[in-house]
């Protein structure tokens, strides 16, 4: 079985400066076996993308020591990061060693309400040791279906969404997260914060579209298993043997063609489209 256990983290933060919090949190989850551990949007510095005193460069090395500390992979939540004359919303993937093998940038900034973002235009998938590829969203990207029906066809089987809502639109966020889950056949793993950054109710699906985990308000600090078998037995046959749109998708002679960058030999791998005989 490709198994990934992770830790995920719904803390009560505080709107700023949230760091030593957020450490001893990660700390708690020692000798839980963790494959890798998620937290939300903007965890450490809250939102405001002109303060530099929480940008990514003031906390890379200290949170790649406690991901090889743990041994573990570390989403540490997102942070800005200054480009040129561009600043991003990233979120740092860093590995058991402690290095940072990617920095997944926001698509979709929050606009008009998240000021002084860039816009970007990269999908970001990553290989999680082997077993399998994982995605990564941030936030507002869950409502363009068109990014994570990238994320899928570049052969991703989970998409990890470090999330910062406190809008009374979590309601609907969540239903997105049952229908990308189910439309994309992965896991979607959408960690807000709670307390005065966010509402919570963070929430995990499976490849069905069902619901493996809800969050309440209040703060949660929860582990998910994840069988990547399960999603690559949704794309072979189908939702429930019924349903296959990621090969149905893949065979179409139109809408195919707006996704260049697409793992081919993965999506031929998954074999013809045709009637469940199981």
């Amino acid at each position: 079985m490709r198994s990934i256990r992770i830790g995920c983290l719904q803390l009560k933060l505080k709107k700023s400066n949230n760091f030593e919090y957020i450490k001893t949190a990660i700390e708690s989850f020692r000798g839980k076996d963790c494959d890798l551990l998620v937290l939300s949007e903007l965890a450490v510095g809250g939102p405001g993308a002109l303060d530099e005193n929480f940008y990514f460069q003031n906390y890379e090395k200290q949170f790649c020591e406690i991901a090889k500390d743990l041994n573990l992979w570390l989403i540490p939540g997102t942070f800005y990061e200054k480009k040129g004359l561009d600043v991003f919303n990233i979120a740092p993937i860093i590995d058991r060693r402690g290095s940072v093998v990617s920095k997944a940038k926001k698509n979709f900034p929050w606009l008009p309400y998240e000021k002084n973002v860039a816009c970007s235009e990269t999908s970001s998938v990553v290989n999680f040791e082997n077993k399998g590829k994982l995605g990564v969203h941030i936030c507002y990207d869950l409502w363009f279906p068109e990014s994570s029906r990238a994320i899928a066809l570049a052969g991703a089987e989970i998409i990890i969404n470090p999330t910062l809502t406190p809008t009374k639109d979590r309601d609907i966020e969540k239903i997105m997260v049952q229908a990308t889950a189910a439309q994309q056949q992965l896991f979607y793993i959408d960690i807000n914060s709670s307390g005065d950054q966010g509402c919570g109710h963070s929430i995990v699906c499976n490849p069905d579209g069902e619901i493996m985990h809800e969050s309440t308000g209040e703060e949660d600090l929860f582990v998910v298993d994840i069988d990547l078998d399960h999603a690559q037995e949704s794309r072979l046959n189908g939702i429930y043997g019924l349903g296959q749109p990621i090969k149905s998708f893949r065979d179409h002679s139109g809408f195919n063609k707006m996704y260049p960058n697409k793992d081919e030999e993965y999506l031929k791998s998954l074999g013809k489209l045709e009637e469940n005989k199981k």
